[in-house]
C-alpha cells in the first residue's frame, strides 16, 4: 500500500506502491513543487490505467488459479513474460529487504531519550553540521539580535547546512564510499538487521499463505493506526496548515505539461504494483467465484486514497518544519531516501517526546515493508512449486521458501557494504523500471489479441456470473496498451543518466544497469524462440499458430469450474497425461472468513 504522497519523484520502495524513478535535485524540492499539479493527471490515470490493470491480472489468477508462470498455459509461447515477472521480482526483493533493514536499524536506533541524529555532537559529525535544534537555540540565545537583524543570513544559514540526520545516514549507518565501485566494509550493524528482515520474512512465510494472510491482516491494517497517530499530531503543529495548504493549491499552468502525465501515469503504474507477477499470484489463492472485480476496485482505489492521506500526515510535518527554520516549505520537502531517512527523521526530532514518534514511524515503515516483501517471495516460491508440480516439492515447500529467502540474503550482503547505497538505486532505477511497463504491455496483448478479447471475457463471465463492464472492455483493448506505450515513449525521451546527490555514475555502472533492465525482457523473446523450436508443425506459420493457442489443461484448475467449452469430452486419465487438479493444496483447502463474513479463500485483498 501506498504511503508517501503522490509526489512524481518518489520512487523508492518502503511499501507496495512504486512511484516512477528520479534522482534527487539539487533541493530536494522538484517533487513538492510540482505535486499541488499532480492530483489530477495522477487521479485520471488511475481510472484509465491502474484500475483496469489491476483487474485484469486479477482475473487471469483467479481464473487459472496459477502463478505467474503456469497462467501463461493461455498462450505457451508467452511464458517468457511469467520468467520476466520473475526476474523483476528477484531484483526488487534483494533490494527492498535492505530498505526493510534500514528502517530496522533506525527503529532499534530510537530507543532512546534522545534521538542519534538530534544534534551535532557526535564523533561522526562535521564542522558543516547544522541541526534545527541548534538553529532554534541560536535565534533564542546570545545571538538572536543578531540574526535578526539580517533574516538573510538566517535563510543562507538553513539553506547550505549539512543537517544532523544527514550526517548520520551517510556518515554514520552507511559510511558511504566514494565511489560504486570502492565496497569498502561490510556494515556489521546493517548486515545484523538484514538478517532479521529475512528471517522475519521467512517465519511468517513457513506455512505459505496459511501463516503469511493471518500476519497481513496486521501488517496492513496497523500502519493506518499509526498514520492516524502522527496526523492528529502533525495537523496540531503550528505551521501545520501552510504545509497541507501547499500541499493541496494547484498550480495549473502545470496542467498543461506533458511530463506531469507522464510521471502521473508512470506513479500509477509502479503504486499499484502490475507485472511483478505478485498480483497473478496472489489471486491464484482466490475462489473460483470471488468477485475480483470488486477487490479490484476497491483496492486500487484505496491504495491511492491511502497515498493522498499519508500527503496530509507529511505535508503537515513538513510545514511545521519550514516554520521552524523560517524557509518555504519546498526547501525543506524531498523524496525518496532523502525523505524516509534524512528529511522525515530530522523533522520527528522538533516533535514532544520525539523518540516515541520516530519508533511508531519506522514500525510503520516496517509493516508496510514487509507486507510487500511477503508478495514478492511468495511470488517466486509459488512459481517454483508450480511449475516443477511434482509431489515432493509440494510436500517441501517450506524449504523452497528457506533456499529464496537464504539466497535473497547472500544476494543482498553487496547492499550493506559502504557502497551498498549507489547498488540499491542502480537497482531500483534500472532493474524495475522501463521492464515493467514492456511486461505489462505485452501482457495486456496477448490476452487482447493473441487469445482474444471475445475468449477472455467470457472466461471472466463464466468466473463471476457478469462480463467485464464495457469501460474495462474498452481500456483493455484501446486505453490501457496506449498509455503504457506513452508511459515507455517518456520513460524514453525523459532518461537522464542515474545520480545520488552530487555523484555521478559511471559509464560501466549505467552499463550494468541497463543488463539488469534488460535480463527480464529479454526472457520474452528468448522463450518464444524456444518454444517455437519445441513446437510441432510443417510451417513456421504452423508452429506460430501452434506455440500461441491455449494449452490442453488452460481453465480452471478444479474440474467442478471446467463447463462450457472447457469441459472435458471425456474422463482425464493418468494415461493421456491430462490431469485437472489445484496446483497445490494451499489454492483449494484454505477457508477463511472475509470481510463480509463469508468463508473464502486466502485472495489478493491481503
Amino acid at each position: 500500500m501506498d504511503l508517501w504522497p503522490p509526489l512524481p519523484q518518489n520512487r523508492m520502495v518502503l511499501c507496495p506502491a512504486r512511484p516512477p524513478r528520479r534522482t534527487r535535485t539539487s533541493h530536494g524540492a522538484t517533487g513538492a513543487t510540482r505535486s499541488s499539479a499532480f492530483m489530477f493527471p495522477y487521479f485520471i490515470m488511475l481510472i484509465f490505467c491502474g484500475i483496469p490493470l489491476f483487474f485484469m491480472e486479477l482475473s487471469f489468477g483467479q481464473f487459472a488459479s496459477q502463478g505467474c508462470l503456469g497462467v501463461w498455459r493461455i498462450s505457451p509461447m508467452f511464458k517468457g513474460v511469467g520468467y520476466g515477472m520473475m526476474v523483476v521480482s528477484t531484483y526488487i526483493g534483494i533490494y527492498y529487504n535492505v530498505v526493510i533493514c534500514i528502517a530496522f536499524y533506525y527503529f532499534f536506533s530510537s530507543m532512546t531519550h534522545v534521538l542519534p541524529w538530534a544534534y551535532c555532537n557526535n564523533p561522526w559529525n562535521t564542522a558543516d553540521c547544522a541541526g534545527v535544534l541548534d538553529a532554534a537555540n541560536l535565534t533564542n540565545g546570545s545571538q538572536s539580535t543578531a540574526l535578526s537583524s539580517n533574516l538573510s543570513q538566517l535563510f543562507n544559514y538553513t539553506l547550505h547546512r549539512t543537517s544532523p540526520s544527514e550526517e548520520y545516514w551517510r556518515l554514520y549507518v552507511l559510511k558511504l564510499s566514494d565511489d560504486i565501485g570502492n565496497f569498502g566494509e561490510v556494515r556489521l550493524p546493517l548486515l545484523g538487521c538484514l538478517g532479521v528482515s529475512w528471517v522475519v520474512v521467512f517465519l511468517c512465510l513457513i506455512r505459505g499463505v496459511k501463516s503469511s494472510g493471518k500476519v497481513v491482516y496486521f501488517t496492513a491494517t496497523f500502519p493506518y493506526v499509526v498514520l492516524t497517530i502522527l496526523f492528529v499530531r502533525g495537523v496540531t503543529l503550528e505551521g501545520a496548515f501552510t504545509g497541507i495548504m501547499y500541499y493541496l493549491t494547484p498550480q495549473w499552468d502545470k496542467i498543461l505539461e506533458a511530463k506531469v502525465w507522464g510521471d502521473a501515469a508512470s506513479q500509477i503504474f509502479y503504486s499499484l504494483g502490475c507485472a511483478w507477477g505478485g498480483l497473478i499470484t496472489m489471486a491464484s489463492y482466490n475462489k473460483f467465484h470471488n468477485n475480483c472485480y470488486r477487490d479490484s476496485v476497491i483496492i486500487s482505489i484505496t491504495n491511492c486514497a491511502t497515498s493522498v492521506y499519508a500527503g496530509f500526515v507529511i505535508f503537515s510535518i513538513l510545514g511545521f518544519m519550514a516554520n521552524h527554520l523560517g524557509v518555504d516549505v519546498s526547501r525543506v520537502a524531498d523524496h525518496g531516501p532523502g525523505l524516509a531517512f534524512v528529511a522525515y527523521p530530522e523533522a520527528l526530532t522538533l516533535l514532544p517526546i520525539s523518540p516515541l514518534w520516530s519508533l511508531l514511524f519506522f514500525f510503520m515503515l516496517i509493516l508496510l515493508g514487509l507486507g510487500t516483501q511477503f508478495c514478492l517471495l511468495e511470488t517466486l516460491v509459488t512459481a517454483i512449486v508450480d511449475e516443477v508440480g511434482n509431489e515432493w516439492i509440494l510436500q517441501k515447500k517450506t524449504y523452497v521458501t528457506l533456499g529464496v529467502a537464504v539466497a535473497g540474503f547472500l544476494l543482498g550482503i553487496p547492499l550493506t557494504s559502504q557502497a551498498g547505497i549507489y547498488w540499491l538505486l542502480l537497482m531500483d532505477n534500472y532493474a524495475a523500471s522501463f521492464s515493467l511497463v514492456v511486461i505489462s504491455c505485452i501482457m495486456c496483448v496477448s490476452i487482447m489479441y493473441i487469445y482474444g478479447h471475445r475468449n477472455y471475457f467470457q472466461d471472466i463471465q463464466m468466473m463471476l456470473g457478469f462480463p467485464p463492464p464495457l469501460f474495462f472492455q474498452i481500456c483493455w483493448r484501446f486505453v490501457s496498451p496506449a498509455i503504457i506505450f506513452f508511459i515507455l515513449i517518456f520513460t524514453v525521451i525523459q532518461y537522464r543518466p542515474i545520480t545520488y546527490n552530487h555523484y555521478q555514475y559511471p559509464g560501466w555502472a549505467v552499463a550494468i544497469g541497463f543488463l539488469m533492465a534488460l535480463s527480464s525482457v529479454i526472457c520474452i523473446p528468448l522463450y518464444a524462440l524456444f518454444q517455437l523450436c519445441r513446437t510441432d508443425g510443417d510451417t513456421l506459420l504452423q508452429r506460430l499458430k501452434n506455440a500461441t493457442k491455449p494449452s490442453r489443461d488452460w481453465g480452471p484448475a478444479l474440474l467442478e469450474h471446467r463447463t462450457g467449452r472447457y469441459a472435458p469430452t471425456t474422463a482425464p486419465s493418468p494415461e493421456d497425461g491430462f490431469e485437472v487438479q489445484p496446483l497445490h493444496p494451499d489454492k483449494a483447502q484454505i477457508p477463511i472468513v472475509g470481510s463480509n463474513g463469508s468463508s473464502r479463500l486466502q485472495d489478493s485483498r491481503i
